[in-house]
């Protein structure tokens, strides 16, 4: 966890919770640090860049909290620069509800996960929305592939905190590619012992074929042999 993580969430109530049950000075040098944002790694970037889907959470204008989920093909959420993180707002159902929080208050939490390998990053930003236009030709396609959407803005989330978090309670799941992925060595085997069972078959049918036609010609020879 970074300083900057800690001093933005580990507000005063959740400190005294930490004081009651114990966890409080392992996480208290985790405030100690410079109050600067966190500078993204590689690491982050990977991480953003191979996922398909994520899930924001942002306040309303009313006090409720809200958490959407975004979903792309891998390359839709993209680590910009060390700071910024960035994606395609793909057309949805049309109620804008994180579009019209973000007006109100920029700040948001993203929760990355990958669901094999159970790891959870934790991103703290802010965010705006800007024009398809604005978005760098060298972070790759809006729309990558032959992913069918339509792009109606780009976010643009200014990285402030983040955490890598615990596997804890995270059950491993599967997307359609990654179980093909998983099974095609098994499908190529079961297609080469397939091939290897059939040749086999055809062996034996031949062999017995010529058993039979060995025994029918024996069998006539002895008919015609005189008594």
């Amino acid at each position: 966890m970074t300083s900057r993580f800690g001093q933005l969430l580990f507000t005063p109530e959740a400190q005294r919770h930490q004081e009651r049950h114990g966890s409080r000075r392992s996480y208290a040098h985790m405030t100690a640090g410079p109050a600067d944002a966190d500078r993204l790694t590689e690491d982050e970037a990977y991480f953003a860049r191979t996922r398909t889907s994520f899930y924001m959470a942002s306040t309303s204008s009313s006090g409720w909290p809200y958490i959407q989920h975004r979903g792309g093909p891998v390359g839709f959420l993209r680590a910009l620069d060390d700071k910024t993180l960035g994606f395609a707002d793909y057309r949805g159902n049309k109620q804008y509800i994180t579009t019209g929080n973000l007006d109100h208050d920029n700040r948001v939490a993203l929760f990355l996960i990958d669901y094999p390998s159970r790891s959870r990053l934790k991103v703290l930003g802010r965010a705006r929305t800007v024009g398809a236009e604005e978005w760098p030709e060298s972070a790759g396609p809006l729309v990558p592939g032959d992913y069918r959407a339509v792009v109606e803005r780009v976010v643009l989330i200014d990285v402030e905190a983040y955490d890598w978090n615990c596997p804890q309670h995270i059950e491993p799941r599967y997307t359609t590619d990654e179980v093909e992925q998983a099974i095609a060595p098994l499908r190529r085997r079961l297609a080469e012992l397939e091939s290897e069972n059939a040749r086999l078959k055809a062996g034996r049918a031949a062999e017995a074929d010529a058993g039979r036609e060995r025994a029918r010609a024996a069998a006539h020879q002895r008919t015609e042999e005189p008594p």
